[in-house]
């Protein structure tokens, strides 16, 4: 006898359907792995942003990432940003909504944005390092923590 099922007690989508569904969702965010591979290799399309306030960004933040807490996110200072970029927001992790307040923000001001899933709090669960003080920093190649999920670059 087949034992009942919880998982299939709703059947799964077409395939076509999850397909859809799920590349929605990696166009709305990304993870520490493939930030942290791009960070290295010097993808200049992505600019990363940190939405937490100065000093949460001087105590930690993210190699290259730039100070723009969310509560700054004014139309006049998103004018000046470039409509070039790929923005990736970011906070402190699950329990902040400061990434998804500053990702609405940029988009909403016409720029292309994308959220970091787990925020800083997964990027060092995956053993990427972080930089301090005022000043980006840059991550280097040689610093990436290989996620057990990707393919190494």
């Amino acid at each position: 006898m087949n034992p009942v099922s919880r998982v299939l007690d709703t059947p799964p989508a077409a395939p076509d359907v999850m397909a859809a569904a799920m590349a929605e969702k990696l166009a709305l965010h990304t993870d520490a792995s493939d930030l942290a591979v791009d960070l290295a290799a010097g993808v200049e399309t992505l600019v990363v942003i940190d939405t937490r306030s100065p000093s949460h960004y001087a105590a930690g933040h993210i190699p290259g990432a730039h100070s723009l807490p969310h509560v700054e996110m004014t139309p006049a200072r998103l004018a000046t940003l470039a409509t070039d970029r790929v923005y990736v927001c970011y906070c402190d992790g699950i329990g902040c909504n400061g990434s998804t307040r500053g990702a609405f923000k940029l988009a909403s001001a016409g720029l292309r944005v994308k959220e970091l899933l787990g925020g800083l709090d997964f990027w060092q669960r995956d053993g990427h390092p972080v930089a301090t003080g005022e000043e980006p920093g840059a991550l280097q190649p040689d610093e990436i923590a290989r996620c057990g999920c990707g393919v190494a670059p």
